[in-house]
Parts: C-alpha cells; structure tokens; sequence
C-alpha cells in the first residue's frame, strides 16, 4: 500500500474502528460525575475492571465525598488495596474529595488545569473527566492508545503529551473523546502488547506495523 497522509490515515482509522467497535464507550461505571473521577483516579495501573468492583464496595460504604474526605487513610486504603498503588490513590481520592466538598461546592471543575492540582490527577485523568462529564473535546491518552496510534502511524512518540498532540492534529474535535475510547477497544481486542493478533485486525490492511 503506498505511503498515504496521517490525516488519510486518521481518517480510514476512525472509518475502521467505528464499523468494529459501533457500540464503544467509556469502560469505566459512571453513576455520578464525582464517582467517575474517583475511578479514574483509582485506574491507574489497574484494570478497568477491577477499578469498577473495588469502587462498588467503596461507595458502599462511602456513598458521597464527605464521608470519603471524613474516613480515615485505613478505610480507604483497606477498601481500594486490590487497585494497587494503595497509599499514593489514598491520598490522591481523599484530596479530590475535600476539593469537591469545600473548594469546588459540590461541582467538578470543566478546567483540566483545575483537576490537575489535586494530587494524583494528570492530564490523562483529567481528560477522562471533562470529557465525560462534560463532552469537552480531550484526548485520554492511556498504555492502548499510545501503543496503537504508535503502531498504526499516527505518532512516532512513546511521550503521551506528545501522542496527545499528534492526534489532535489529525482527528477532528468532535472525535476526540471517542477516539481514546476506540483505541483502548482496539488494544484490548486486537492490538495487544503482547502478541498482537494483526491478522484478524480490522486496521491490517493499513497499519504501519502491519504492511
């Protein structure tokens, strides 16, 4: 296939991955927009999967942030242990939750720049958050993004700020948020770290990695 434009190729990328992943959404349980923060903050490192069952048992027993900014560091810790990090996404939940209860009035804050001065919160979380809640263009740039778009040849950086960048220059705004999520659905399904299944790709026929 000969050489064709990274705005081409972002192009017949979304085209491929809205036809195999029509029903692609954020993966995360999203009941409350202060709920969906504290799984994001809780995912790093961690599985979708397991953030949405721990965070079921911690909501039971602290069902809003004040009683999560009231509970001590071992509650917490005793009840997100299995998220891994346990000490660090202590403190980061508890920051966030003291935030939204005093700072912010009980309302998360549209400014990615606001979100990241609570401790434990980047730009990806960030992203993940204004995105969700309040459908402002971001891109989540996680491990399956930046690998994908690396190996379909949208960036030729590892760096997720940069990855960032080269993805908003190709995809238009209103494809931004979905974009994380379809590349997360691709790396989950297809495009693994490990052993990739580039045969049964639907991207093979124009992916970097693949011709």
């Amino acid at each position: 296939m000969p050489a064709v434009s990274r705005s081409k190729l972002a192009l017949m990328t979304w085209n491929a991955l809205r036809e195999a992943f029509p029903d692609s959404a954020c993966s995360l349980d999203s009941d409350l927009p202060e709920r969906l923060a504290v799984r994001g903050i809780l995912s790093a490192q961690c599985t979708d999967k397991r953030v949405n069952l721990t965070s079921k048992e911690l909501f039971e027993k602290f069902p809003d942030m004040i009683s999560i900014a009231n509970a001590s560091d071992e509650e917490i810790k005793a009840l997100i242990k299995p998220c891994g990090l346990t000490g660090s996404k202590t403190a980061s939940v508890k920051d966030f939750a003291s935030n939204f209860v005093g700072n912010w009035g009980g309302k998360i804050p549209e400014d990615p720049n606001e979100l990241m001065k609570v401790r434990g919160i980047g730009r990806k979380i960030a992203n993940l958050i204004v995105g969700e809640i309040y459908g402002i263009p971001a891109v989540v740039v996680d491990t399956h993004c930046k690998r994908v778009m690396g190996r379909i040849g949208i960036t030729d950086s590892s760096d997720p700020a940069h990855v960032e960048k080269d993805i908003m220059k190709v995809f238009d705004k209103d494809k931004w948020i979905a974009i994380g999520h379809l590349s997360v659905d691709l790396g989950r399904s297809y495009c693994k770290a490990q052993s990739p299944d580039c045969g049964a790709c639907p991207l093979a026929g124009f992916c970097r990695r693949r011709i």
